[in-house]
């Protein structure tokens, strides 16, 4: 049998082993929130960021930005600590440290551990316009000692309202940014009027159709404060689980179904008593282009506990064969074993962040929540492989035995 987590942080054993971690263990030092802020060229990432550091919740966080010496924050800056720290006035440290990001990351842990720079409690980490966000979370994803330390707390990703239509059709790193992001910020949409609010509207249904469940703010909104953009849910700085249910953003994939306003390039999104599979009814909501089209993103939910072994397998045979295609993978799973401790999983690619078992589940909602955002991989075919572990009974589908004793029939992208 593969094993699931053999591109995991964590070690071949992370899923295997998960249902031995308890609250009992020794305590790990709490895992420090990262956030990756990225956008196309021209977004204005540095503008908002300028903008946030002024923000005093942004106090004690370490900020990474690519091509620091071309970065406009001079006016920021009161106190140089050392040769790679800058103090801000917002009591921000901002790095300055250039090379390779793992190398980045853990110099600042040995730093803070031995004293030489005042405890930190963010790490955000701005991109380079062209960036594919993609590296940079399996960074924190892989790592077997970073993702220990650091918790990946959102990905914001920033959509220039004026160009963003344009960015979206001619670049696929633009999509994809947008696709994996946890918070959309519409910039520059003070600079449109009249008729141009047309094309802000048209942006934002797009948006809204390639990411369900993105927050989407103004950058000119007072709303958008540094809490909002940054703080996403799963990790609190104090090492306990946050709001897991806001992080996942199920919920609007829930209503969608419920209202029967979903979009229907998605599929049908899953209730917990009805498993749908006929995907016939495209009718788009909105233009889409080449890129918008190969985007599908659905949560997967079911209210039957998946065996531990099951579970490994599922991963184990979607990342393997389809793995450069799951743009986003992040949910909570019910075990079988232990179907009152729900299972962390969170994954970019290929490669998934080791899991994390909670203490009880979030809220009252005990079913298996798992959302998919992929590219050029059919909803249906996840459905289906879903069903066939998770023992749903399916006409002219392999069940969990003919899929490992066959592996190798697996198909599925388009």
């Amino acid at each position: 049998m593969h094993d699931a987590t053999a591109g995991m942080a964590g070690g071949p054993s992370a899923m295997r082993d998960f249902l031995s971690m308890t609250a009992d263990q020794p305590s790990r030092p709490a895992p420090i929130p990262l956030n990756v802020v990225t956008g196309f060229l021209g977004a204005g990432k540095t503008t908002l960021l300028n903008r946030l550091l002024r923000d005093p919740w942004m106090t004690d966080t370490i900020v990474i930005i690519n091509e620091f010496g071309e970065i406009g924050l001079d006016h920021l800056f009161v106190e140089k600590v050392d040769e790679d720290l800058v103090l801000m006035t917002a009591g921000c440290l901002c790095c300055s440290i250039r090379g390779d990001l793992v190398a980045t990351l853990e110099d600042l842990l040995r730093r803070r551990d031995n004293g030489r720079i005042r405890p930190f409690r963010r790490v955000v980490i701005e991109t380079t316009g062209l960036a594919d966000p993609a590296p940079i979370l399996h960074t924190i994803l892989r790592h077997p000692y970073l993702s220990m330390r650091y918790a990946l707390d959102g990905v914001v990703t920033l959509v220039d309202a004026v160009n963003g239509e344009a960015t979206l059709d001619a670049h696929e790193e633009a999509m994809k940014q947008a696709a994996v992001a946890d918070c959309l910020v519409l910039t520059k949409a003070d600079l449109l009027r009249g008729d141009d609010l047309r094309r802000l509207e048209r942006l934002t249904a797009r948006l809204g159709a390639l990411n369900p469940a993105a927050d989407v703010v103004r950058a000119d909104d007072a709303t958008a404060t540094a809490e909002r953009l940054l703080d996403r849910g799963l990790y609190s700085p104090d090492g306990k689980i946050g709001d897991v249910a806001r992080w996942l953003g199920a919920e609007v994939f829930e209503d969608a179904h419920h209202h029967g306003h979903g979009h229907d390039q998605h599929g049908h999104h899953d209730h917990p008593h009805h498993h749908h599979d006929d995907h016939g009814h495209g009718h788009h909501q909105h233009d889409v282009n080449r890129h918008d089209a190969r985007i599908r993103a659905f949560c997967l939910t079911s209210d039957r506990p998946i065996p531990a072994p099951s579970f490994d397998l599922f991963l184990d045979l979607l990342r393997s064969a389809h793995g450069p295609n799951l743009l986003r993978v992040k949910g909570l799973v019910a075990v079988k074993e232990e179907p009152e401790h729900p299972v962390v999983i969170h994954g970019v690619q290929h490669i998934f962040h080791p899991p994390v078992v909670l203490d009880a589940w979030p809220d009252g909602d005990r079913r298996t929540r798992i959302v998919f955002i992929l590219r050029d991989l059919d909803e249906s075919f996840v459905r289906r492989l879903w069903g066939a572990f998770d023992g749903t009974p399916a006409v002219d589908t392999p069940d969990a035995q003919a899929l490992t004793d066959n592996p190798l029939a697996i198909g599925g992208s388009r």
